[in-house]
């Protein structure tokens, strides 16, 4: 079982944090099967209806995240939350690429439930992982090739350094189809409760299952357990 932690600093400032997390052992990333491929493309489609009347930030999920990026010092207008940039390019009319079967359930989730979700290769990742806020000598290469310094922004770190954020991720844990075990980690909006942040991981990681295979765990880590 992978160690997996929330900075005091950042529950100081947000009490009602919470992180969700399921990890994938055994699985086969594999180009979508055509179920995957459909609802893809039927949730973005309807999603782009939804969204010539409605303002992205009617949507609750997005409005707490930005209100949460501003707490801790990151501007989101400057820095969007990941699952805000994929509504954004759905309200422009761009539809989402298909990857893989990890990434594209991945962002079906997001879009779905309008949070950040990362995942990552598991054998990438080194010993212990620490959500925390990070400083000016936190960067890396972000999987839109572009290198990102992390100052005030949340972050996922590891013994090698930060490999993840809410905002985009790192080149060094990207899941491939040679990917084999993962991690999966859910920016719960705080407001929800615990209980329907266990709800919200688990109905996630059995739909991940039922297409990769394998075995996995889940749960949610909050201020009080």
């Amino acid at each position: 079982m992978i160690q997996l932690s929330v900075s005091p600093l950042i529950t100081n400032t947000l009490p009602d944090f919470k992180i969700g997390y399921a990890i994938y052992h055994d699985i086969v990333v594999e180009n979508s099967p055509q179920m995957v491929r459909g609802r893809y493309q039927f949730y973005q489609e309807t999603m782009m209806m939804d969204l010539e009347e409605t303002e992205l930030s009617h949507f609750n999920a997005v409005a707490e995240w930005r209100s949460v990026f501003k707490q801790i010092g990151t501007d989101p207008s400057r820095y969007r939350p990941s699952s805000e940039a994929l509504l954004r390019r759905l309200k422009k009319g761009t539809s989402l690429p298909l990857i893989h079967s990890a990434a594209d359930i991945n962002n079906l989730l997001s879009l779905q439930y309008k949070i950040p979700i990362g995942i990552y290769d598991l054998d990438q990742v080194e010993g212990a992982i620490t959500i925390h806020l990070g400083d000016e000598s936190h960067s890396y290469e972000g999987l839109n090739g572009r290198n990102v310094t992390f100052q005030n922004k949340l972050i996922s770190s590891d013994a090698i350094g930060p490999f993840g954020s809410p905002i985009v991720d790192s080149k060094r844990t990207v899941v491939t189809e040679n990917t084999e075990n993962a991690i999966q980690l859910f920016y719960i909006q705080p407001s929800l409760p615990t209980i329907e942040a266990e709800k919200l991981v688990k109905a996630s990681s059995e739909m991940f299952n039922q297409i990769h295979g394998g075995h996995y765990q889940f749960g949610v880590i909050d201020r009080i357990k």
